[in-house]
């Protein structure tokens, strides 16, 4: 028996479904023994993968389900049906913060009131040892009668717990509100990670907009990553200025330069306000009022949604839009136009263009793209303990290879006195044909060379509208472009589309595989690399090369051991594969064991039968390793 509407599971009569999530399906139930209506929190089937995964989410559940304060939603019970886990939670009945602050903005009482909830349960949860690691205004609820709660706790802590492949391949976190920490995948986080979000949450309730928006969730994890705040008062001048200071510290990159626990940012919070002379009680607070039109986009929702510790209807509604395949539209001839790099003028002509697309196969069979730079990053150990600098214009895969919005807003360049001439030049054909896909990949590749990820990546967003989901040969000369140019990350994501084409006719040429495994595995040192891996497509399809970046990137960002894992995993596949054996001498090299991996990666370089690719990766390899 499955979880449906009218069923029994245990002493619960399902009702209805409120709503689902990556993680979770949850359903409206009533327990006729206690009379009242309860939300139970069905996790995903993929958890059942992990055949271990039923201990520890009983112990887990334990662990929330002690978790008894005012300001959080209780979890009175877990139990399983047909291998499905599930939590049994309060049912609460009223809005979310996020469709509140929809609505209008939030008055200085309803601030204050907020502020409290919250920071007094992120307190005590944290005291318990705990970490809620989403928190965002969907899962800020708000009652009828003036209650505040704080919602999935236990969905955080238990998915953590997890080694599935759902959970320990999940990124948890949503993309507006994520820390720095959190969207690189460290596992040595802290209560501080809580204290970013909430200051996210802060930020958004007074200056009127979160401070890190964009049209993919790749270019707003870099973002939160790298780039400097927004300064509040230059969003919105009606913030004052020791609120300002407030929002800069508790939205500090690094962990150890915030807050140090939610009730002191709430003090210092309190405290701007008594010094900036705003009212905390009893009148509209005044800096919010910026134009909802500069907000982000939002689904619509209804004044009296019925809510449990879930994402709301509405949410659900912007997730699936967000994965909906674009409207497939004729490709055109591309547009020619000037690379310009370093200072010195590099003209393509437009008959080299013309022969790397229709000769595509040819090329690629007879010739490789530029393989990984000199300066390639070593995995941090004892005696280099610098973690990878990001090379200009490296960014992230999106969340979903194949989630397009159905209708992406234009990407916003930088001002126009700044673009230099080829971005220029590339932005001119984009307005000449703007429905042409090559023109808006000329961009995309313009703005890479620039130092601009986040206009690439939104740019790339558009640029797969326009060539739509069946175009196998704009994807594979997309790839083979940004392949060019050494840009792993957008070269993996196009691969990975001509891949997934193929596969619907039942068959992935040999080539198109290789130059993808290509581009993920040079692509996955990046710390960023984690939101690209966030792909559950790509486990499916190449479960081994999923495997082995997963281990590359937590090499080379600090998480050995869990690199080792992921490395065991791609091992117990294929021992024999090239990229497990030249990953393995990378992990050597790492623990000191130079001459190990030398000698691996001679015989790899030696090796005639393996991919061209490898083979040059291993002599430079050998160059470095001394």
């Amino acid at each position: 028996m499955s979880f449906n509407v009218g069923e029994n599971i245990g002493p619960y009569r399902i009702i209805e479904q409120l709503g689902q999530g990556g993680m979770a399906t949850v359903f409206k139930a009533y327990h006729a023994s206690l009379d009242r209506y309860v939300a139970l929190k069905v996790l995903h089937p993929a958890f059942n993968q992990d055949p271990n995964f039923e201990a520890r989410f009983q112990r887990e559940a334990r662990v929330v389900a002690k978790l008894e304060h005012q300001n959080i939603v209780p979890v009175y019970d877990y139990a399983e049906h047909e291998k499905r886990p599930y939590l049994v939670m309060k049912f609460i009945e009223g809005d979310t913060l996020k469709a509140r602050m929809d609505q209008s903005p939030l008055s200085s009482e309803e601030i204050t009131k907020i502020v409290d909830a919250v920071g007094a349960g992120l307190a005590y949860a944290h005291k318990q040892g705990v970490l809620h690691r989403d928190i965002k205004p969907s899962n800020v609820l708000l009652t009828p009668d003036g209650q505040i709660y704080l919602a999935d706790f236990g969905l955080a802590r238990i998915a953590q717990a997890g080694e599935s492949t759902l959970s320990s391949d999940m990124m948890l976190g949503t993309p507006q509100y994520i820390s720095p920490e959190q969207a690189m995948g460290k596992s040595d986080i802290d209560q501080r990670t809580d204290l970013y979000s909430f200051g996210v949450m802060l930020y958004e309730m007074v200056v009127g907009k979160v401070p890190f928006s964009a049209d993919t969730p790749f270019s707003i994890i870099h973002d939160h990553i790298y780039s400097p705040l927004p300064l509040p008062r230059t969003v919105n001048p009606d913030v004052p200025e020791a609120v300002e200071r407030v929002l800069l510290k508790a939205l500090a990159k690094e962990p150890d330069d915030r807050y140090e626990d939610s009730m002191k940012l709430v003090a210092a919070f309190k405290e701007s306000w008594n010094e900036a002379n705003v009212p905390m009680q009893g009148s509209d607070i005044k800096v919010s009022q910026v134009l909802r039109s500069e907000a982000e986009p939002v689904a619509p929702q209804s004044e009296a949604t019925k809510v449990a510790s879930v994402s709301t209807k509405a949410a659900e509604v912007k997730e699936k839009a967000n994965e909906t395949e674009a409207i497939p539209t004729s490709k055109k001839k591309r547009s020619p136009w000037i690379w310009v790099g370093a200072g010195v003028a590099v003209i393509l002509c437009l008959g080299f263009l013309a022969f790397a697309r229709n000769d595509r196969l040819f090329a690629r069979l007879g010739t490789q793209p530029p393989q990984s730079p000199p300066g390639e990053g070593l995995p941090p150990n004892a005696a280099e303990a610098q973690p990878p600098q990001p090379p200009p214009g490296d960014g992230v895969l999106p969340n979903s290879v194949e989630a397009q919005p159905p209708q992406p807003n234009e990407p916003q360049p930088p001002p126009r006195d700044s673009l230099p001439p080829n971005v220029a030049e590339a932005q001119s054909f984009v307005n000449d044909d703007p429905n042409d896909p090559y023109a808006h990949l000329d961009l995309a590749l313009a703005y890479w060379e620039a130092g601009f990820p986040r206009q690439t990546f939104d740019t790339l967003e558009v640029m797969n509208q326009k060539a739509g989901p069946d175009d196998v040969d704009f994807y594979l000369d997309a790839g083979d472009e940004f392949a060019f140019i050494e840009a792993w990350a957008p070269s993996a994501v196009m691969y990975f589309r001509a891949i997934k084409i193929f596969e619907r006719d039942g068959f992935v040429p040999d080539d198109v595989m290789e130059v993808f495994h290509e581009s993920i595995y040079k692509g996955a040192e990046r710390p960023e690399a984690n939101g690209m891996l966030q792909l559950p497509a790509l486990e499916e399809t190449d479960p081994q090369i999923f495997f082995i970046a997963k281990a590359r990137n937590e090499l080379y960002n600090g998480h050995v051991e869990d690199g080792r894992n992921f490395l065991n995993r791609a091992r117990q596949l294929d021992p024999e594969m090239a990229e497990v054996l030249m990953l393995q001498a990378e992990f050597d090299r790492h623990d000191g064991n130079i001459a190990q991996a030398r000698n691996a990666a001679n015989e790899l370089s030696s090796n005639p039968s393996i991919p061209e690719w490898i083979g040059i990766f291993a002599d430079e390899f050998l160059q470095r390793t001394q």
